[in-house]
């Protein structure tokens, strides 16, 4: 009660301020479309009677999907440290909005392959200024004695808009039955969240989310903007050494972000797993019907680990402190994961996949936090694009091992026990770094108002 109490009283206190409820708001409609479009996607590449789900398959499939987060990063970073950050967000919502139109009519077309798979990669390469600039944005929208909170509710509400976006998209997927009709129509749906998102966003003043730039600086407009897009794009690399030397700088925000990298190539072996167990172990395989409702119950559970973690980590974090929550959240992910080294089950499943989400959201809350107050707002653009380079290439790595380790039937008890050992020594490694050898003092990031 203690737990659910803050996480309410925390809600409460962030959505006081007018600017935080409409960046809120934007975060939530575009989140509940990518729900939609992740159950579309999740039909189309893994669930269609025509396909067979193998391990390599998955993982051509989560590679296509994650790469261009980790190759567009870099680009967004140095672009939302010049570009207007509101603006990004309306045009980049708008933009998806008509891709994702025209990835509907590819299925409604019977278009497959290749070609499917670019305008799919397209849509999430754009999703990628979205996602990097709202982490860039929250710091203006909040004081600093309220990031933890914030990051607390609005990314965690923004996950559980995912998942109702999700779930609402499958039960229309079963009222209209499995075919590429039905996934058309999940498509225009999510079409439909990014349009309301952009709408949403465009209420924001237009320089409310910054950057805030040096004194002297000429601030970027739209007008004449080829020159400056090419000019800031050559220099992406950069800036993105800039940015990693600004890490570098900051133990805490290094710390943080290989604990983070780490948790994320043992999350993704996990997540290939779960999804072959649901399709091709728990499951008859051509009984795609079943498997992805398994899938999507698995999800479920997981979102409530989610929403759990909104609700735990900031009295956590505040009695044993960020860090320690950290810890705390690799700690638990590597005993759900060595319960599976003795055995599999649909209970065991849930339960996995609860913890899991407790412990993917719990360290990600302290680790937004931990970036967020350890660096300059000027270079947070590129850092929290470098942040993103280091969640996603970690994902990718984890996909390439997937394909040669995980069975085509998704249970190894040899994986599990890896997937266990990488979290535990995460969890000893972090300790050792922000603890063993005595308190650090951060480096102190600039806020300027």
């Amino acid at each position: 009660m203690t737990a659910r109490r803050s996480f309410v009283a925390d809600l409460r206190v962030v959505l006081r301020g007018r600017d935080f409820r409409r960046l809120f708001a934007t975060r939530l409609a575009s989140q509940a479309g990518d729900g939609a479009f992740q159950v579309a996607l999740a039909s189309l590449f893994f669930f269609s009677p025509e396909r067979a789900a193998t391990a390599t398959e998955a993982a051509a499939a989560f590679t296509v999907a994650v790469l261009p987060y980790t190759v567009i990063g870099p680009v967004a970073g140095v672009l939302l440290d010049i570009w207007p950050r509101r603006q990004v967000l309306v045009l980049a919502n708008a933009l998806r909005a008509a891709m994702v139109v025209g990835v509907a009519a590819l299925v409604l077309s019977n278009v497959t392959g290749v070609a499917l798979y670019v305008a799919a990669l397209a849509c999430m390469s754009v999703n990628r200024f979205f996602l990097a600039g709202l982490g860039a944005a929250l710091p203006h929208v909040v004081p600093a004695d309220e990031l933890v909170m914030a990051n607390a509710v609005a990314p965690t509400c923004g996950t559980v808009a995912t998942l109702l976006g999700g779930g609402l998209a499958f039960l229309i997927r079963r009222g209209v039955g499995p075919s590429d009709t039905g996934d058309a129509v999940l498509l225009l749906i999510a079409s439909c969240w990014y349009l309301g998102s952009a709408v949403l966003a465009a209420r924001m003043d237009r320089d409310l989310l910054g950057p805030d730039l040096p004194p002297g600086t000429t601030r970027w407009r739209w007008s004449g903007a080829g020159s400056a897009v090419w000019a800031a794009v050559g220099e992406v690399y950069r800036e993105m050494v800039a940015g990693a030397r600004h890490v570098r700088q900051r133990r805490r925000a290094a710390h943080a972000l290989a604990g983070i990298g780490a948790h994320r190539f043992a999350f993704g072996i996990s997540t290939i797993a779960t999804i072959l167990l649901c399709r091709n172990y728990l499951n008859d395989p051509a009984d795609v019907e079943a498997g992805l409702s398994l899938l999507i119950s698995v999800v479920a559970a997981t979102g409530l680990g989610i929403a759990a973690a909104a609700l735990v980590t900031p009295p956590a974090a505040s009695r044993i402190g960020p860090g320690g929550w950290i810890v705390a959240c690799f700690a638990g992910a590597a005993l759900a994961e060595a319960a599976f080294v003795v055995a599999i089950s649909v209970p065991l499943l849930f339960v996995g996949g609860f913890v899991l989400g407790v412990a993917a959201q719990g360290s990600k809350i302290c680790v937004d936090a931990i970036v967020q107050e350890s660096v300059d707002d000027e270079f947070r653009g590129r850092v929290f694009s470098f942040y993103d380079v280091v969640f996603n290439a970690a994902f990718v790595a984890a996909a390439a091992v997937a394909a040669l380790v995980v069975p085509s039937r998704g249970f190894s008890p040899t994986v599990f026990g890896v997937i266990a050992a990488i979290y535990a020594l995460t969890a000893f490694g972090y300790w050792r770094a922000e603890f063993a050898r005595g308190p650090r003092r951060a480096a102190p990031a600039r806020r300027t108002t």
